[in-house]
């Protein structure tokens, strides 16, 4: 490990190569913003505020605000549990305290009213799950501004609960995602994130993948090697993509992840285009990415058809009635590997669209359909592969999925993912947790919140961190609120309907087409 004091950069071995692992000062949005539009223009408005800011704890992640309520310890702590191998495992604990109030969230939750968790959070406003809870709800009620400071306040609250020393940068803390407890902040992280890469800040949020991905590389629970690439390719970091899928793929195998196997493939090309790239370097950079393309094609052509229908192109025709890139490229792939081609497909589909992208890929196209026709070795061995492996995603696999909220790729989903109930603070959790506390039996089915019916759920009544006074008006359900509550929950169930269906047809399409072929 080797520090320098300028940037705080630590390089980690053992973790991807010799390269730095994190940079603090990219966790930070501002940093970038900077880099687009100037001090001046991120910072010009903030100064003469700063003077008069309460104190706050200083911390890397993000900046609290004025607006929040006052901060104290909600009664989340982090423990160290051992050091070995040079590395520190760490987990987060919940006061006795703290699992009242979580007892009293789950109740909220099983009630189906928002209202139900702002009332939680006005008597406890920096309660972890509510938080996650809640800014899923202002999402999908399109207030994005209230849904990402949310998360930022959750992540606060995480911060100041780290043990003096757990560091986010030095790629050896270790959490458990496997216990509850860490399970939240694996998932603030993933939200915040997400709400960055959508700010339009995608260097800052491949910082923060690395962040998550460094947690607990062996396992990936919330598999970011689906996502670092895409990531990547966004923030032109084109370099760290390659160094990583060089140093990963001896034990990880890489190339076996549709996303890896044409995101490698377009960085070389990026690079060969560059101006400072020299003529002989750029043309072994593209000699590579055409290979490296092609072989992607052979192994994967799946992703053709439905990439250049997200991308408005129209193929050709020797392309689209060639039996290699047809129909049946589709109808044959596996459940799990159907999966993977749709989740890259639906994530990337825009850093195809560009010009010079698209004729590079029709090179390669048109190379491949030459290669399957002088019966290229290759092209039976990469079928006999797509045969043996993708009989079933893990876990983390769907896990990944529904979180992305690609529609492309949820309507892909296994019955047994689609068929139970996914809550937003903690989506398919793993079957074997260790549960540190249970949840005590209830009496009865009734919620252990006040009976007092808060206000229907808006802005102001986040933003209010006192109870509000018992009115009559505040005893009755809003009609217009209720009718809106139902009307999600019915969406969701035909969200689920809809997703079977789509499933059915397309294995019943498959059957057909095998018994036409046969």
């Amino acid at each position: 490990k080797k520090n320098t004091t300028g940037d705080k950069q630590v390089y980690m071995i053992n973790f991807i190569g010799t390269y730095p692992i994190l940079f603090v000062r990219n966790l930070n949005p501002e940093t970038e913003l900077k880099r687009y539009f100037g001090a001046r223009a991120v910072l010009g408005d903030q100064r003469p505020r700063q003077r008069q800011r309460q104190f706050h704890r200083s911390t890397w992640m993000t900046i609290p605000k004025d607006t929040w309520p006052r901060f104290s310890r909600p009664g989340i702590s982090m423990t160290l549990l051992e050091s070995r191998d040079g590395l520190q495992y760490f987990t987060f604990e919940h006061s006795r305290d703290y699992q009242q109030i979580q007892f009293k969230f789950l109740d909220s939750v099983e009630s189906m009213d928002p209202n139900n968790i702002v009332a939680l959070l006005q008597m406890n406003p920096y309660h972890i799950d509510s938080l996650l809870q809640l800014s899923d709800v202002c999402r999908i009620q399109e207030d994005q501004e209230m849904a990402r400071d949310l998360i930022e306040r959750a992540l606060y609250s995480f911060e100041c609960a780290f043990h003096p020393v757990c560091s986010l940068t030095s790629g050896t803390s270790r959490l458990d995602y496997l216990r509850p407890e860490n399970r939240a902040f694996y998932l603030a992280v993933y939200k915040h994130m997400m709400f960055l890469e959508r700010r339009g800040c995608p260097r800052t949020a491949l910082e923060y993948c690395r962040l998550i991905l460094s947690l607990d590389p062996d396992s990936d629970p919330l598999c970011m090697l689906l996502l670092i690439d895409f990531l990547s390719l966004r923030s032109r970091e084109y370099n760290f993509l390659l160094r990583l899928y060089q140093d990963w793929e001896v034990h990880r195998n890489l190339s076996q992840l549709p996303n890896f196997a044409f995101s490698v493939a377009l960085s070389h090309f990026h690079l060969s285009q560059e101006d400072q790239t020299e003529s002989e370097e750029r043309e072994r950079l593209k000699h590579k990415a055409d290979l490296l393309l092609q072989n992607a094609l052979i192994m994967f052509p799946g992703v053709l058809m439905p990439l250049l229908d997200l991308c408005t192109v129209q193929p050709d025709a020797a392309v689209s009635s060639h039996d290699f890139f047809g129909p049946r490229s589709q109808l044959g792939q596996s459940p799990a590997l159907a999966e993977l081609v749709s989740l890259y497909v639906g994530r990337t589909h825009t850093l195809w669209r560009e010009g010079g992208v698209l004729l590079w890929l029709e090179e390669c196209v048109r190379e491949v359909l030459r290669r399957v026709d002088t019966k290229d070795p290759l092209v039976e061995d990469c079928q006999n592969k797509r045969k043996q492996r993708y009989q079933s995603a893990p876990l983390n696999i769907h896990r990944h999925v529904i979180l992305s909220e690609i529609k492309e790729a949820t309507s892909t989903l296994p019955l047994e993912v689609t068929t139970q109930s996914v809550m937003g603070f903690d989506p398919l959790p793993p079957l074997d947790s260790v549960a540190s506390y249970t949840r005590p039996e209830r009496l009865c089915q009734e919620s252990t919140l006040p009976k007092i019916i808060t206000q229907p759920f808006s802005k102001q009544a986040y933003m209010s961190q006192k109870p509000k006074p018992q009115l009559n008006a505040a005893l009755t359900f809003d009609d217009l609120h209720q009718m809106t509550l139902l009307g999600h929950y019915v969406i969701q169930y035909m969200h689920v309907l809809f997703n079977q269906v789509h499933i059915y047809i397309k294995k019943q399409l498959f059957t057909l087409a095998c018994d036409v072929q046969n």
